[in-house]
């Protein structure tokens, strides 16, 4: 108790309500006891706030701490070297060493000499200081006249290298070098992430100079959540403190929301973003070494603009001033770098990652810090750093789902032409090497292709209302890993060479080169004109990507993952078929984070039950490493009135289960339910379906039969776009209208009315405070479809069944009923786990209201169920469960709660 006494967050900008100051000590006490912490603060609360003054507190105490130890140690190390260490070393030395006098390096050199016998004028290599060494390698490289570097000249240039005879004038980039695999690796190989993938060659990592300021032991705190308008709002709060101006703080993001380059940027998607800024990259370099072979062999050197790559990357002295101005200015979100770059005419992404080794905090988005091969795409070290992970409710799927690879039909086609196209016409020309792993890749595509068309022929797709019994369609499979490598015969492949030579050779850029010529020579065009189509279709830089992902997925163990299998059917839609790897476990790839930490913290609004993220993340996590803390909400109990409704206006019984949301009565009783709502209720109502197919068919259904209408009579209508970029727009138009019903007429009933959709945008991320929230709608428990195989797969996993006690032999996409009988099957955790799903994403929505102490709301829980099974309540978080109505007679009840709870706040807010 005296200890917390001592601990003090002197940064919080207000005067701490209780459960933030018991937060904040805990979370510090924590970061000292180092492992792995869980902080679960209901929304509203203040979690980011207290996140930053407790977390940034123990970081400068850290380094104060540190600097007073260093300080010490060094006065120590002089107090005691200066005088008797040094006074003793001399005494003890021989007569010879004390009068040697060293001569400087050049005396060393011209008068040291031996002049005796001579070992044919060759200088042994042990002789050579680094230093020499370094002049050495350099002259190497830079100069002309050196014999290697002619060799390579003439090399390039066709001059003397066997098979290049006859090749004609413009093909000769796109021949391969002769390759030659090295010693067998390990089998670790890192998986690539759109931003630097390893079917690309070596020579095209990123550019050069990123950690010009390596600072690897500095302390460090890391801070990721899932969007970059949720790292946004991490900057808002960071800039009410003080450590703002202390401490150096950086945001990293993604390629497409950083680019200033318009050319790239219209491009459109994050993956042809990804791909061209590697290109210009790799055209740079490609430039500096046809530089350095036009120097040595005496050729004049033309430098164009296009040589030069991005644009945005030419001047060393503008990213030097865009880093100054950063220095200068308090922590700055994405919106503002880009600004900043936007004037400086510099790249803000790889300006914002150079100065990662000498901050203090660095904010990123999840997928930077939880991949693997992002981070060291980045080079960040984690080596006794301190990671917070926020919105930390579906770590677990979150990261692994960043492990699973697939590759579709079509892509295996374009990989199959342009590989045929390619060995077709340089396979005489091509060493032993380059041959041998060519071909291999044309069988394993081969492969893949016979798996999705074992006749060669699409599947045609069979209406199940029409399908007798007998008929049988293995439409869409799951194999483990070694059963699918078998059944293709392609054990005997060494996949983790194979990999290297993708990475290693250049192979990808060299097929895709040739590709582009011989399309502009059969259509008459420009390369750009054909780069351009090839960017509205389908990038052949993407394909070799999927190829390789898929291959470093084929090199997991048997256990970790599902090899699922969709072949395509002729639909109206045509759905495309695809070999998709499932990954399973997160164990591994969490612990590669985990082990590196100082400490790691997970924040969320709900975190329970924390004894399935454990199972699945650090099952072998000792129990004095794991550190768990909850507190309940900031607000008053009559501030919320959580109740479920059971019935409806007409005294039919709510359940929206799978069997009966669709049944025309149940979904006429929801509208005139929502009819009555929106009479009591002032400003906004935000109402969650299950889905949007089944939103869409309840409003659908309401518009017909006139209900639509009557809602729209007091509350104006909104529904959540299916596109994530016109969610924005919807949003500012709905508080808009509520701002205006609040300012004209507060006491009304009038408002909008928000259909919104589970694991959509809106329910995970958007915070709706007073009158944007006033009622939270949940309709139904909003269970996954059980026609997933993904799902049934990690189900089916975490349960701990054999594989094959339950085989998709004869399950076609959207079979519920097989999905249904795996669920039922399962007993343990991998029912559970399908639980847990549906209540976190309750937890996740509900949340979206009551964002500060005087906000209040009522939450209904729109379904029979929730009152009839006590394990579903259970699940609701302990601030709601605690103020729970669970059960009423009829819907009359309901309606006489929420007038009383609205007129007492009504009249409460005009007496203030």
């Amino acid at each position: 108790m005296e200890e917390d006494c001592q601990i003090e967050f002197p940064a919080f900008p207000y005067k701490p309500y209780p459960i933030q100051m018991d937060f904040m000590k805990f979370l510090y006490k924590s970061l000292d006891k180092g492992g792995i912490s869980m902080l679960e603060s209901p929304t509203g609360t203040g979690k980011t706030l207290s996140i930053i003054c407790s977390a940034l507190q123990w970081l400068v105490d850290k380094k104060r701490q540190e600097s007073i130890k260093g300080a010490l140690g060094l006065n120590l190390q002089e107090n005691l070297g200066n005088k008797s260490c040094l006074d003793n070393d001399i005494d003890n030395e021989p007569d010879w060493m004390r009068n040697f006098v060293p001569n400087k390096e050049s005396d060393t050199h011209e008068k040291k000499k031996p002049k005796g016998k001579k070992k044919s004028g060759v200088r042994s290599k042990d002789t050579f200081s680094k230093k020499e060494k370094e002049e050495t390698t350099r002259d190497l490289s830079n100069s002309g006249e050196e014999k290697g570097l002619e060799g390579n000249v003439n090399k390039r240039e066709g001059k003397n290298v066997k098979g290049n005879v006859g090749i004609d004038e413009g093909d000769e980039e796109f021949l391969l070098e002769e390759y030659e695999s090295g010693e067998e690796s390990d089998g670790t190989l890192k998986r690539r992430n759109s931003g630097a993938d390893v079917c690309l060659s070596s020579d095209e990592e990123e550019e050069d100079g990123l950690g010009d300021e390596e600072d690897g032991a500095r302390l460090k705190i890391y801070f990721c959540s899932r969007t970059h308008s949720q790292l946004s709002q991490f900057i808002k709060e960071l800039r009410k403190t003080t450590f703002s101006s202390e401490l150096m703080v950086v945001c990293l993001g993604s390629r497409k929301n950083f680019c200033i380059n318009e050319e790239v940027l219209k491009l459109g998607t994050s993956t042809l973003i990804n791909e061209r800024c590697l290109e210009l990259q790799k055209n740079k370099k490609n430039e500096a070494s046809k530089t350095m072979q036009n120097l040595g062999a005496g050729k004049r050197v033309h430098r164009t603009k296009a040589s030069c790559g991005c644009p945005m990357l030419r001047s060393r002295k503008v990213e030097k001033e865009f880093k100054n101005e950063i220095i200068q200015l308090e922590p700055l979100d994405i919106e503002d770098l880009v600004r900043i770059g936007r004037n400086l005419g510099t790249c803000p992404y790889y300006g914002s990652r150079r100065m990662v080794p000498t901050a203090d905090l660095v904010i990123l988005p999840y997928q930077s810090l939880l991949s693997k091969s992002s981070r060291e795409s980045l080079g960040l070290s984690l080596k006794n750093s301190v990671i917070i992970i926020d919105e930390a409710h579906n770590l677990a799927d979150t990261l692994i789902s960043m492990y699973d690879a697939k590759i579709t039909l079509s892509q295996l086609n374009l990989l199959q032409s342009h590989l045929g196209g390619y060995f077709q016409r340089f396979r005489n020309l091509l060493g032993p090497g380059n041959r041998r792993y060519i071909q291999t890749l044309m069988v394993l595509t081969q492969a893949f292709l016979r798996v999705l068309l074992p006749d060669g022929k699409l599947a045609n797709h069979v209406d199940p209302l029409f399908e007798s019994e007998e008929i049988e369609i293995s439409l869409d499979s799951s194999m483990a890993i070694n059963e699918f490598l078998f059944s293709l015969d392609i054990d005997n492949i060494n996949l983790v060479k194979l990999l290297q030579y993708m990475k290693e050779s250049n192979l990808t850029h060299k097929v895709c080169g040739y590709r582009d010529k011989v399309a502009v020579a059969q259509n008459g065009s420009s390369v750009e004109d054909v780069k351009a189509t090839t960017c509205k279709e389908e990038s052949a830089v993407s394909c070799f990507r999927a190829l390789a992902d898929m291959l470093i997925s084929l090199t997991n163990n048997d256990g970790d993952g599902r090899i699922l299998i969709s072949r395509p059917r002729l639909t109206c839609r045509g759905q495309e078929g695809h070999i998709k790897y499932v990954m399973l476990t997160g164990e591994k790839m969490f612990s590669e984070i985990a082990d590196q930490a100082q400490a790691v913290v997970l924040a969320g609004g709900t975190l329970q039950p924390i004894e399935e993220t454990k199972e699945r993340l650090f099952p072998s996590l000792l129990p004095d490493r794991l550190h768990f803390f909850s507190c309940s909400h900031i607000i008053p109990p009559e501030n919320i009135l959580p109740i479920v409704v059971k019935h409806g206006p007409s005294d039919q019984s709510f359940d929206f289960s799978y069997k009966l949301r669709s049944q025309p009565n149940m979904i006429e009783e929801l509208g005139l339910l929502l009819c009555n709502i929106v009479t009591v209720v002032p400003e906004g109502v935000i109402v969650f379906f299950s889905s949007f197919d089944y939103e869409g068919k309840v409003y659908d259904s309401w518009k017909i039969s006139g209900m639509l209408t009557r809602i729209m009579k007091k509350k104006r209508v909104f529904r959540e776009p299916r596109k994530n970029t016109e969610v924005e727009a919807v949003l500012r138009e709905y508080k808009e209208t509520i701002d205006e019903v609040s300012t004209s007429n507060p006491t009304s009933c009038n408002g909008a009315i928000l259909f919104a959709v589970v694991g959509g945008k809106i329910s995970e991320g958007i915070n709706f405070s007073d009158g944007t929230g006033r009622c939270i709608i949940m309709v139904g428990l909003p269970y996954p479809s059980p026609s997933d195989i993904e799902l049934i797969e990690r189900v089916k996993y975490i349960e701990g069944q054999n594989p094959k006690s339950c085989v998709y032999g004869k399950h076609r996409s959207g079979d519920v009923q097989t999905g249904f009988h795996i669920l039922r099957s399962c007993k343990g955790r991998g029912k559970e786990y399908y639980e847990n799903l549906c209540m976190k994403a309750v937890n996740q929505s509900i949340g979206r209201a009551i964002r500060h102490i005087n906000d209040y709301a009522a939450i209904l829980l729109v379904d029979m169920r929730y009152a009839s099974d006590p394990a579903t309540i259970g699940k609701l978080p302990q601030w709601i469960k605690s103020r729970l109505v669970p059960t009423t007679e009829n819907y009359g009840q309901v309606h006489r709660l929420l007038h009383q709870f609205f007129k007492f706040h009504i009249s409460k807010g005009s007496n203030q």
